[in-house]
């Protein structure tokens, strides 16, 4: 269930940008209007869908705001019942967004938790209510979660990680803090790769994702060897007339045939 849930989460972690200095903010083409992106995934395991997934965000010229919304389905729907919605907004710094407030729930959860990650001075701090039992062994320090984002801004960095990278998506680690786990995802560029699905068609640059545990795991959640090892494998096509590039395919290996998730929509404009 671990490849399950990297490969779903991908979605929402996927590549933020690693800071930008002046002169990158300096390159960024200007828009007139904020770029508006509308997404819609089917997540599914050898031929059953397991989940289905809403992406919805805005990125102007000094803000950005986003929301996602993720409902187990089909053979997943047997085993869980989650429906997770998740909203962030911050502050668009040129080729790095920086967010400064990022909120979660689960609405099937019994415990009706939210987990709420503010940013001052760009310091993840989580408020989680009810709190957890543990927040890990160890839990992640203030310096580990310094300079990290949150899992929703990371989706949305990956529309601009070229802008910081020397014009070449799928590059550097990205630090994410979800809440209570640390970690980072370190890309590897690899080919391109032909996608057709319902939501894309046409040429795609294939982009690795290896996860990296830094903190805030339990002893039982703590990433396998083989998690580590494999990486999340994603497609990122280019919209917008290469302004944008936004995943269109992800997949994750697995013992049991891999996990794929598929865009069935993708609006950009």
């Amino acid at each position: 269930m671990r490849r399950l849930t990297l490969a779903l989460a991908a979605l929402s972690l996927t590549l933020g940008a690693a800071g930008a200095s002046a002169d990158d903010a300096a390159t960024a083409p200007a828009r007139a209007e904020p770029i508006r992106i509308s997404a819609e995934y089917t997540g599914s395991v050898l031929i059953f869908q397991v989940a289905s997934i809403q992406v919805s965000s805005e990125i102007g010229d000094e803000n950005y705001s986003a929301n996602a919304r993720f409902r187990a389905a089909g053979l997943a729907a047997l085993f869980s019942d989650a429906d997770i919605e998740a909203g962030v907004s911050g502050y668009n710094e040129g080729a790095h967004l920086q967010p400064w407030q990022y909120r979660h729930r689960n609405h099937a959860s019994s415990k009706n938790r939210v987990i709420e990650i503010n940013f001052p001075d760009r310091v993840a701090e989580p408020n989680i209510t009810p709190p957890f039992g543990s927040m890990g062994e160890p839990p992640a320090s203030a310096a580990q979660r310094a300079g990290a984002i949150d899992p929703l801004t990371g989706m949305m960095s990956l529309a601009l990680n070229f802008r910081s990278n020397g014009g070449e998506p799928c590059t550097g680690r990205i630090p994410v803090f979800d809440g209570k786990a640390r970690y980072n995802l370190r890309l590897e560029r690899g080919g391109l790769d032909t996608v057709r699905n319902r939501g894309y068609r046409g040429e795609a640059i294939v982009c690795n994702g290896y996860y990296e545990p830094i903190a805030g795991y339990d002893p039982e959640d703590q990433p396998s060897a083989e998690d580590i090892a494999e990486p999340v494998t994603l497609w990122l096509a280019p919209f917008a007339d290469g302004a944008v590039y936004f995943p269109v395919r992800i997949r994750a290996n697995a013992g049991f045939g891999g996990i794929t998730v598929e865009a069935r929509s993708i609006s950009v404009e």
